[in-house]
């Protein structure tokens, strides 16, 4: 089922997703990197680039989602590969200038959080229009699988990169990769249908918020969104607090920290391979409430990492058990979420998604970090794992299999 060739059109997206991502592997921490090692940035300034940048893309991305709605997907592909591509590029010159500065990387920040959101609502939309509706799960595998694949080798190669040539260097192969990925998508050939015309305005109140009011109007999508949220949120607030943790109090070697990180992403081929076989053996709503509960009971795990080999060991088993489930998980509630939205709101519904999902990652990161300050990096991560066991709570108990979509879809805006 996984193997099944999915057409030309569908090989170049992919080729263009797999090189944007192989380039973000590499640049993986650059900004907060460069602001560091070249602008001498203390902790406060670290904290800020990587959550107000992304916080204000996320913004930024609220009016872009029905622009994205009503007009062809690939254009839109194209033209945030290039915004994103134009504004990694003006790291690297200032840089040569000599007058790279904060203000700037937060507002490369930002234009790239934006230009993300805004490219995966406008690929959600192209690829539910683009494959079969049977299709849809290996398709979305295939585009987890080489996520995590690139998570797994882009980060240390980009740490020897950065070593041997310069700060600047994974940013400079980030840019690229978007100008090649814009390439890949303009090689898709073939006339795509433009969005019906409804004779309303894009950027009236009501079209801004229709993506949350789709999502919180069914049941299912309601359930699965807050618990991914706060799933997401939970797991991702525990990164810096283990970083002081693994690298100040338990004094590893810089190394060993990236090698726990990036070993673990291997498992990510091997939930995303699953997925079609498992979800074709057990039911989709199975995989939702098992494998859905499986994310969450690992986290604890961090709490009791211990100096040496024995610790090591400890955090690549907990993150290999969390990004397999992960892994496996994901692509079915992408394509499940495809699924029960309508075409005139996809990109809105996937909008909606994203900022929820980096609006409580940042929330959160920065309560962990509050936490961890006032009591300590193992109390925070303590909590953390505490308050994620109860995230199952949210998952869909009912079979709530897909409607037509007439029948579940709202009037177009």
């Amino acid at each position: 089922m996984g193997r099944r060739a999915l057409g030309r059109k569908f090989g170049w997206l992919w080729a263009a997703y797999a090189v944007s991502a192989y380039g973000s592997g590499l640049g993986f921490g650059a900004l907060p990197l460069i602001a560091v090692l070249v602008l001498h940035a203390g902790p406060a300034e670290v904290s800020a680039l990587s959550a107000v940048g992304p916080a204000v893309g996320a913004l930024i991305a609220v009016p872009l989602a029905p622009w994205v709605e009503f007009r062809r997907k690939r254009p839109v592909m194209i033209a945030m590969d290039l915004a994103r591509f134009a504004a990694m590029a003006t790291i690297p010159l200032a840089y040569a200038l000599g007058r790279l500065g904060f203000v700037q990387l937060l507002l490369v920040s930002a234009v790239v959080a934006a230009a993300r959101i805004a490219f995966g609502a406008a690929s959600g939309a192209y690829l539910k229009a683009l494959v079969r509706p049977d299709d849809l799960l290996v398709a979305n595998a295939r585009f987890e699988s080489t996520n995590w694949s690139s998570i797994a080798i882009g980060p240390p190669l980009g740490g020897a990169a950065i070593g041997l040539f310069g700060p600047v260097t994974t940013v400079v192969a980030d840019a690229l990769s978007y100008l090649l990925s814009a390439l890949g998508i303009t090689a898709i050939r073939g006339r795509e249908e433009a969005p019906r015309p409804t004779g309303t305005s894009p950027l009236r109140a009501g079209a801004l918020l229709d993506g949350w009011r789709h999502i919180l109007g069914d049941p299912a999508l309601r359930a699965l969104y807050f618990n991914n949220m706060l799933v997401s949120g939970l797991i991702m607030a525990t990164e810096p607090v283990l970083a002081v943790l693994m690298l100040r109090r338990l004094e590893f070697p810089p190394w060993q920290y990236g090698l726990a990180f990036a070993a673990p992403c291997l498992g990510g081929l091997i939930g995303s391979r699953l997925a079609p076989r498992v979800v074709a053996r057990d039911g989709r709503q199975r995989v939702f409430r098992v494998v859905g509960t499986l994310r969450a009971v690992w986290l604890i795990g961090l709490a009791f990492v211990r100096p040496g080999v024995l610790g090591l060991v400890t955090v690549m088993a907990v993150e290999l058990a969390i990004i397999v489930n992960m892994s496996l998980y994901t692509p079915v509630l992408a394509t499940y979420r495809l699924e029960r939205t309508p075409h005139h709101l996809v990109a809105r519904t996937l909008t909606a998604w994203s900022i929820g999902q980096q609006a409580s990652i940042a929330v959160l990161t920065a309560l962990g970090g509050l936490l961890a300050a006032a009591t300590g990096p193992r109390t925070a991560l303590a909590v953390a794992g505490l308050l994620i066991l109860a995230t199952p709570l949210l998952l869909p108990r009912r079979d709530r299999t897909a409607r037509p979509e007439a029948e579940r879809s709202l009037s177009p805006s």
